[in-house]
């Protein structure tokens, strides 16, 4: 894709949500604060903050924040369904919900997996788009159902339990329901993409208009903060 990113699917821009909860000011840190800010190995964490919003915003409830991010640190890195599928779930997810903030991320990270912003698009479009293997049409598949219906057909979970064990179709499901979940409280809180940040949007276009680029998760290189939150 040379000449930009085609507009596919049907999500708009984002919304402009407003600033329920704010990130939590200096003057309210606590030593249980500090433990959200730091729990993902982020340089000087615990002394200046997270540079993520969701983390400042999670840690006005310290003890709701360390069990989020335990559960967290399971889905997005020790999770045992294939990250490809993982990723095309997240994606699928944040387009239903029309979560920026989840968007913008899982997009960096798909194409550390070496997808293309072809197939980036694609996901907007759906199990349907005409170029996906039988297996990932079934992930996608498995997240329309499930968001449409709160049911798997019998022919997706066929499909779907060919190729994944038990712990990878539980691990499957569950992140799907754990970016609803952040989705929700993204949406409900007002948390926003950090300041700095060049956003890209659901056509795969950034703010800047660069083409968007890869991230990695926490932990997976050395610099990975600076890489996550650079503009």
């Amino acid at each position: 894709m040379s000449d930009g990113v085609k507009t596919v699917g049907t999500a708009g821009p984002p919304d402009d949500l407003p600033i329920r909860i704010a990130p939590l000011p200096r003057e309210q840190w606590t030593d249980a604060a500090r433990e959200v800010f730091a729990f993902w190995g982020e340089p000087d964490a615990w002394e200046n903050g997270s540079r993520t919003n969701t983390q400042m915003v999670l840690a006005n409830h310290p003890p709701l924040a360390m069990a989020f991010n335990h559960w967290g640190k399971h889905i997005l890195i020790e999770n045992s369904a294939p990250a490809w599928a993982r990723e095309l779930v997240t994606l699928r997810i944040a387009w239903h919900m029309h979560s920026h903030y989840e968007w913008h991320y899982h997009v960096g990270y798909a194409l550390n997996l070496g997808m293309t912003l072809d197939q980036i698009a694609a996901i907007g479009v759906g199990p349907d788009a005409g170029s996906w293997s039988d297996l990932d049409a079934a992930v996608l598949r498995c997240v329309d159902e499930l968001w449409e219906n709160s049911r798997v057909t019998d022919a997706t979970w066929a499909t779907l339990s060919a190729q994944y064990d038990k712990r990878q179709l539980m691990d499957l499901v569950f992140t799907l329901g754990q970016y609803v979940m952040l989705g929700w409280g993204l949406a409900a809180f007002g948390v926003q993409i950090e300041e700095g940040v060049d956003p890209i949007g659901f056509d795969l276009k950034t703010g800047s208009g660069r083409l968007p680029g890869v991230r990695f998760k926490p932990g997976e290189v050395e610099d990975w903060a600076d890489n996550q939150y650079e503009s």
